[in-house]
């Protein structure tokens, strides 16, 4: 019952992280009125999707590939101008930062080390 909770507490932990990092991102779409405006943004959502796709269906037989096509997504999400970062303060990234790592290691070691 104690290793349920720890990992429940860190997944908890988790989400909060992603919250606090999830404030200061915005995903704006905007009508491009040239043909090549709209291909980053297509091509994101596509390498992405691949991704995805590869490492949840094919994770033995794609290998690598998968993590290659998601990486080549998020990059074409910020070349199309999809993705607006706000400022924000060093106390609200700490926590945020200090949240998200906490998570991560009590959901996988399910203890942290000082």
């Amino acid at each position: 019952m104690g290793r349920l909770l720890i990992k429940l507490i860190g997944l908890i932990l988790l989400f909060i992280g992603l919250y606090f990092f999830g404030q200061n991102i915005i995903f704006v779409s905007s009508y491009y009125s040239y043909f090549y405006g709209r291909l980053p943004a297509t091509a994101s959502v596509l390498a992405t999707m691949t991704g995805v796709f590869a490492l949840v269906f094919f994770r033995r037989e794609t290998g690598n590939l998968g993590w290659i096509f998601l990486g080549i997504g998020i990059v074409l999400v910020f070349l199309s101008g999809g993705v607006i970062l706000k400022p924000t303060s060093l106390c609200n990234f700490i926590i945020a930062f200090a949240t998200l790592a906490a998570g991560y290691k009590l959901l996988n070691e399910g203890r942290i080390n000082f």
